[in-house]
C-alpha cells in the first residue's frame, strides 16, 4: 500500500471530522425525543384557542339555518319559474306566446288583425324575453278585459308596449297595438355582446 502524503492525511482527517459532525447534527435533529413537546405545537395560548373554538362552534351552529333558507329560496324560485315559456327553440317560444294571445283574444271576442314577432332580448342576467306584437280593433271594455285576462295568466307574460288610437267613432272602437313579452330560460336568450 502506498503512503499518504501530508496533504492527503489532512484531507482524510477533515473528512472524518465533517462526517462525525454531520452525524451528530442529524441525530440531534431527527432522533425522537423522550417526550413530545406539546407546548411548542401551538403558538396560541389556551384562551385564544378557546375563543377560536367558540367562533367555529357559532359558525357551525348557523349552517342548518342557512341550509333551510337555501331550501326555501330554491322552492320559491322553482314556483316562480313555473310560468316561464318552455320551448326547445326561440321560434317555438314565440309561437307559444302567439297561441296564448290568440286564445285570449278569442275568449274576449277579439279578432287579431295582425301579429309581428319581435326580437328576443336578454332580460337581466338569467332570462330572455320573447316579444310579440298584435293589432286588434276593439271596444274599450274588450281591451280592459283582454289586459286583465293577460295579467291573470299563469305564464310569465306581460304587456311591454300599448298603443291606442281612435278607430271608428260611430261604433266607439279603438285600434290597439299591444306588444307582449314572455320570459324564457337563459339558453334561448341571445348572448350579451353577441
Amino acid at each position: 500500500m502506498r503512503k499518504l502524503e501530508p496533504r492527503e492525511k489532512k484531507a482524510v482527517i477533515a473528512l472524518g471530522a465533517t462526517l462525525a459532525l454531520t452525524a451528530l447534527v442529524l441525530a440531534y435533529e431527527f432522533w425522537p425525543a423522550g417526550t413530545p413537546a406539546l407546548a411548542e405545537a401551538s403558538p396560541q395560548s389556551v384562551p385564544q384557542m378557546e375563543q377560536r373554538l367558540a367562533r367555529v362552534r357559532e359558525i357551525a351552529a348557523t349552517v342548518p339555518g342557512k341550509q333551510e333558507i337555501l331550501k326555501k329560496v330554491a322552492a320559491d324560485l322553482e314556483s316562480r319559474e313555473k310560468g316561464l315559456i318552455r320551448a326547445e327553440t326561440a321560434p317555438q317560444a314565440q309561437a307559444q306566446v302567439v297561441t296564448i294571445l290568440r286564445d285570449l283574444a278569442a275568449s274576449e271576442s277579439l279578432t287579431l288583425r295582425n301579429y309581428e314577432l319581435g326580437a328576443i332580448s336578454a332580460f337581466g342576467d338569467d332570462y330572455g324575453a320573447v316579444n310579440v306584437s298584435i293589432q286588434v280593433e276593439c271596444r274599450i271594455e274588450q281591451l280592459l278585459n283582454f289586459l286583465a285576462a293577460l295579467a291573470a295568466r299563469p305564464e310569465l307574460i306581460a304587456t311591454r308596449d300599448l298603443r291606442v288610437l281612435a278607430g271608428d267613432p260611430k261604433q266607439k272602437t279603438l285600434n290597439v297595438r299591444i306588444t307582449v313579452a314572455g320570459l324564457v330560460p337563459k339558453n334561448l336568450a341571445p348572448k350579451k355582446g353577441a
